[in-house]
C-alpha cells in the first residue's frame, strides 16, 4: 500500500519597495552613540602625539603608531590623558586598571558626599509642653545630622481664627534652635498650613 503525499503548496512573499525600506530605515530619533572616557589606541586620531612611558618618562613627540608599538611590546595600551594639549598627551598604561581606580576613586567620592534630606515636624497650635519636648528633640536630632527640617502648625475648623497662636508657637521653635539651625524661610500660610523651613548651621 502506497502512502500518498500531500503537496503543500506555499504562496510566494512578496515585499514592496515600501516595506523594504520600513525594514531598512533607521529611527530618526535614535540618539547617537556617544564614546565615553579618554581614546584608547587606535582610536587616537591625531598625526602626532606626545608620549609619556609606563615609568613615566617623557618619550618625545611620535606617531600613534610607533606609540602603539610599544605599548604593545609592553603589553600594556595606549591612553591619551590630555586630548586638549597640543600634540595631545597620551601614556603607555593598564588601561582596565585605569579605569578601575577611577571607577573607585569616584565612587569613594560620592560615599564622602552628604545628602541633605528635608524631614519634617508637625505641630498643632495648642500643643503641650511634654509634646513640643518630644518633637523638638527630633528638630535637634535631623539638624544634627545635617538634614533640613520642614516645621508644619495644621490648623483645625476654628483654629484658623487664632493664626497668631500658631506663628508665635513657631516663632518659638526659631528661637530654640538657635544655633544648632538657622530660618530659611518664615514662617507662611499654606492652605490650612503654616510652615517654617529651618537649615542646619554649617560648622
Amino acid at each position: 500500500m502506497t502512502r500518498r503525499r500531500r503537496l503543500v503548496l506555499r504562496r510566494p512573499l512578496f515585499l514592496t519597495t515600501e516595506g523594504l525600506e520600513a525594514i531598512a530605515r533607521r529611527p530618526h530619533n535614535a540618539p547617537p552613540v556617544r564614546e565615553t572616557g579618554p581614546r584608547v589606541n587606535d582610536r587616537i586620531r591625531s598625526d602626532e602625539i606626545r608620549l609619556i612611558g609606563a615609568d613615566g618618562e617623557n618619550v618625545g613627540v611620535v606617531t600613534p603608531a610607533r606609540a602603539m608599538e610599544m605599548a604593545a611590546e609592553a603589553g600594556l595600551d595606549l591612553v591619551e590623558i590630555s586630548p586638549n594639549a597640543n600634540p595631545p598627551v597620551c601614556k603607555i598604561m593598564d588601561f582596565g586598571k585605569y579605569k578601575y581606580e577611577q571607577q573607585k576613586r569616584e565612587s569613594e567620592a560620592r560615599k564622602k558626599q552628604k545628602t541633605i534630606e528635608v524631614k519634617e515636624v508637625k505641630f498643632r497650635p495648642n500643643t503641650d509642653t511634654h509634646d513640643y519636648d518630644v518633637k523638638m528633640r527630633n528638630v535637634f536630632k535631623f539638624l544634627e545630622n545635617g538634614d533640613k527640617v520642614k516645621v508644619t502648625l495644621r490648623f483645625r475648623g476654628r483654629e484658623m481664627a487664632h493664626l497668631n497662636l500658631g506663628r508665635e508657637l513657631l516663632e518659638r521653635v526659631a528661637d530654640d534652635v538657635e544655633g544648632s539651625g538657622k530660618v530659611e524661610n518664615m514662617p507662611k500660610m499654606e492652605g490650612r498650613q503654616m510652615i517654617m523651613m529651618i537649615g542646619p548651621v554649617k560648622t
